[in-house]
Order: C-alpha cells, then structure tokens, then sequence
C-alpha cells in the first residue's frame, strides 16, 4: 500500500477514536448530572405538616340515668265519694290551686250548715248563763258546762269544715297532669289513685360513678345531656347533690344532676346519657400522628423552612385526637405529622400541604 494511503487511514482512525472519546464523556457526565439529582430527590422526605395550637381540652366523664320531675305526687281523695267534677287533660299544664278533683258534697254542705247552727245554739246559751251568773242565778259549774260545750260546737264545726274542704281536690303546685285513672261519675274510696302531677319545670338526673372520681365530683359542675328522643339536641344543667357513701358491693356512689326544662319537653322517666365535664383548661396541643415514642422518651419532628429538627417533648392528656404538649413547643410551631418514617433530623423535606392553613407558618394560610 502506497504511503499516502496509510497515512490517511491513520488520520480516519484517529477522528473516529476522538469522537468515541467526547461521546463517552458526555454520556458520563450526563448520567453521573442524572444519579446526583435522583439521590438528592431520594433524600427529601415527602411529608405531611400541622400546627401546635392552644385548645381547651375538657376531662370528661360518661355516664347514664332516669330522668325524674322536680316534684312528682300521686292524686288520692282523702275519703270515699262519687266523682262529679274531673278537671283533668292528660298532658296538660295547671296552676296552682287548679281543681282537679270534685267528690259529691251535698252531705259534707248538710254536715257544715248544722255545724253552724250547732255553734250559734252554744254561743246564745252561753250568753244567757253568763248573765244568770252574774246574779248568781245558776252555779259555777252551769258556766263552765256552757262554755265547754261552745268549744264543742267548734271543734265540730272545724271538722265539718274540714271533711267539705277533702271532697275537693286542688293542684298543690303548678305542674302537669297526667292520664286519668278514673271516669266522672265514678266511686272513689280514700287512696285510690286519680292523676299524677308533675312539676317539670326542671328534672332531676340521678346517676352512679366509680369511687375513684368521687374526690373529683363538686357541687355546681357542669353536666351536659342527651336522650335518643332528642336526637342531635342537648340540655345542660350542673350537680346539685353528692351521696356521702359509697355503695360497698358496686364501689360506685350516687350523684344527681338538676336540668333546667321550661319548655316541659323532657319528661319524667326518660333514660339519658350525662357528658361530666370534671375539669377544663387551655393545653398547647399538636394532633396524635406527630409523637413519636420510643423507649421511655417522646419527640416530634419540627421544621425549620424545609429542615426537620427532631425535638424532645413531654405528653399530657388526650382528647379527640389531640394531644396535650406539656413542654418542648410553643404554639404555631410545625410538626411533621405524615411521612414520619423517612424524616431524619436535620434532613431536607418535601412538604406536601405546604399551603393549607396548618402548615402556615404565620397562622394565616394562602
């Protein structure tokens, strides 16, 4: 082969060398570009962030009872007789001195008039043995017989008063009556039950709690109820006795709860269940997925922009969720509270709600 040949195959060879020399070089600082961006996306946490807030965390006790009125009594005549009046709607409101009950008088009237005329007789023969003595026409024992038998005729006449006053029965206090157990025109013996009346201005709520909580039980709490008639609707009311003993076979003692009922919807009778609100205060708090616990030591995990910082906190109680920080935060601090398991302290995150109020920084949100 001439020279000249050669020496051009040489030259083709060294440009196509070359070229496989930069080609390699691009491709390796390409992939080494790609491999250095993928590590440094690997090594952001993508993570989930909230808020320590101040909340009132109330401490709250569960527990069941029976409604009852203020005032309950059962209407009962007080002697025998046939019922002409009955002044009863069943469910209805009445006043106080409201007939509900008339028994026959007409011999109860009969009874008071001789009374009176029995007592005027006794009056007017007094008087004349008293002028009589006055001239010593009778002896002594004239007056004082006289003058027993007026206070006889009193005494008689109260009664009769009194036995005509029993065949009507009044409301004693203002309440609400309920079914008749009896039909006008029916007789009636002393004790049988007529009515019932109820005084439902307020109810009380008698229920039981563990010895344990009885130191904790005061007089004046709030107590807030529900019934399953009055569904999504509570009624709020405060303990107005404490039982002095405790129930030695149930370690239970009694309470009772008095509600407020001026509308009258709450009856006596109906099962409820008592929210106790046994205490109440204002707890810096973060939600429950933000403690980590391990050993004997809790932590959550702070962010610095989008550093996290791995802080020691110590836990107080919780309630919906939540839970009480006793020390280690202040309030509007973020805490990572999703992805938790990639988080290092001091490593980069990816916040993902980085612009929903929780994470906001300044309390504010976008």
């Amino acid at each position: 082969m001439p020279v000249w040949k050669q020496i051009l195959v040489l030259c083709l060879l060294a440009a196509v060398g070359y070229g496989a020399y930069e080609g390699y070089q691009r491709y390796s600082s390409t992939g080494t570009e790609s491999t250095a961006a993928q590590s440094r996306g690997a090594s952001a946490a993508t993570v989930e962030v909230a808020q320590a807030e101040v909340r009132t965390l109330r401490d709250i006790v569960e527990a069941v009872g029976t409604s009852r009125a203020k005032r309950s009594i059962e209407i009962v005549p007080e002697t025998d007789g046939r019922v002409v009046e009955l002044g009863i709607t069943p469910g209805a409101g009445v006043d106080k001195g409201a007939v509900l009950v008339r028994l026959d008088d007409t011999i109860a009237q009969a009874d008071l008039v001789e009374a009176e005329a029995r007592l005027t007789e006794r009056e007017q023969a007094l008087s004349r043995v008293t002028q009589l003595r006055r001239t010593n026409a009778v002896a002594e024992a004239a007056l004082e017989e006289a003058t027993a038998r007026l206070a006889e005729a009193r005494a008689q006449l109260d009664r009769a008063r009194q036995r005509l006053t029993e065949r009507t029965i009044l409301a004693p206090f203002a309440g609400v009556v309920g079914l008749a157990e009896i039909d006008e025109g029916a007789r009636v013996s002393a004790g049988t039950l007529i009515t019932r009346l109820d005084d439902l201005s307020e109810v009380e709520v008698e229920f039981a709690l563990p010895e344990t909580l009885f130191a904790r039980i005061k007089i004046g709490q709030k107590v807030t109820a529900h019934s399953a008639a009055f569904p999504g609707q509570s009624f709020t009311g405060q303990i107005e006795a404490v039982d002095s003993r405790i129930d030695p076979i149930s370690r239970a003692f009694r309470a009772r709860a008095v509600i407020p009922n001026p509308d009258g919807i709450l009856p006596s009778g109906m099962f409820m269940s008592l929210d106790l609100i046994i205490d109440e205060a204002e707890h810096l708090v973060v939600p429950e997925e933000a403690i980590i616990f391990q050993a004997a030591q809790s932590y959550v995990f702070t962010l610095d922009g989008d550093i996290a910082t791995r802080v020691a906190v110590k836990t107080g109680a919780r309630r919906d969720g939540m839970v009480a920080l006793l020390d280690g935060l202040d309030a509007g601090t973020r805490v990572v509270i999703r992805g938790l398991h990639r988080v290092r302290d001091g490593r980069q995150v990816q916040i993902l709600n980085a612009d929903s109020p929780a994470s906001d920084p300044d309390g504010q949100g976008s």
